[in-house]
């Protein structure tokens, strides 16, 4: 699974949308760290490869860039291949290509992979703003264990907006199923990708003291950096996390894909469980996880596994 990529990298970052000379805010500081460390920070335009103008997206990338990492927001699929046949026409590539992009990102590539370490899920096909009928999501349901279930599409869920949109209390009550579908498919809008999902609930405990959800950095099948999940309020890392790793280790081999990220969770019976797999070209940082370790991920040194010591910092 090995890349060839350089010691020190080249990274495609997303511009500010208000000044085409600068790295988008959020991903500034990594920015910083990767020229300190002498790579070289490439500027796209993540707007223009929304709305499918890639020509313009890579404009500012020069003739012969060579081998690239993509480092911003997430992009659809579709999208991504189209930045890489882009760059392909200027002498550039990406690290990461379209087919693996796809696989890590998307729940349908990734799935069969981690079966057993993840909540047994069932999907349809559906573009934005399509609900799928109710006898389709009766027959969806029932290949799940009976009980609670959550919503999602094939990359993201609304969490945010748990009990209307995301969270379904009983499968066996379809007008609630369709209920809860519907408002997810409105709310995610344009947004929507790929289709309708469900995922069995798994009740999930918070480890005292630490992040409730963990985010495991895998470069080339190895777990090279730990973090708390981005959205918690909570830098610390459970210890002992390392041990959970081994099947979740031979799953990311089996995958294939050079950079991904494995979020973790534990469940009420004692037992780690992969709660989302994602690419970590697009996978977000917790806003105190340590940067410059971050950085040594996109160089070819296989580092060891790294967990944010007492403080939320990285030891040396």
């Amino acid at each position: 699974m090995a890349t060839t990529t350089p010691t020190t990298p080249t990274v495609l970052h997303c511009r500010d949308p208000l000044n085409e000379r600068r790295v988008d805010a959020h991903f500034a500081a990594e920015a910083r760290q990767l020229r300190a460390a002498g790579g070289t920070v490439l500027l796209i335009d993540h707007d223009a490869l929304l709305v499918g103008d890639a020509e313009r997206g890579v404009a500012r990338v020069p003739e012969g860039a060579g081998v690239v990492w993509y480092r911003g927001w997430m992009i659809p699929a579709s999208r991504y291949a189209a930045l890489d046949a882009a760059l392909r026409r200027r002498g550039g590539e990406l690290v990461v290509t379209p087919e693996a992009y796809r696989r890590a990102h998307e729940l349908p590539g990734w799935y069969e992979t981690f079966a057993g370490l993840t909540p047994v899920s069932g999907w349809l096909p559906a573009g934005p703003g399509a609900v799928p009928d109710p006898e389709g999501l009766e027959a969806l349901a029932a290949g799940l264990p009976a009980g609670a279930a959550v919503v999602k599409d094939y990359v993201k869920s609304r969490k945010h907006e748990w009990d209307e949109a995301c969270y379904v209390p009983d499968l066996a009550a379809p007008a609630a199923l369709h209920r809860v579908v519907a408002r997810f498919v409105e709310l995610q809008g344009e947004f929507l990708t790929g289709g309708v999902v469900l995922r069995a609930f798994e009740q999930f405990v918070t480890p005292e003291g630490a992040a409730a959800e963990v985010r495991v950095w895998w470069r080339d099948g190895v777990p090279r950096l730990v973090t708390a999940h981005p959205d918690s309020p909570v830098a610390e890392v459970p210890q002992g996390i390392e041990a959970a790793l081994e099947p979740v280790r031979a799953a990311v081999e089996a995958l294939g894909c050079p950079f991904v990220t494995t979020d973790l969770a534990l469940r009420a019976d004692g037992v780690w469980r992969v709660v989302e797999v994602g690419d970590g070209q697009v996978s977000d940082l917790h806003k105190e996880a340590d940067r410059a370790a971050f950085c040594r991920l996109l160089t070819t040194d296989q580092t060891p596994l790294r967990t944010p010591g007492p403080s939320g910092t990285t030891p040396a």
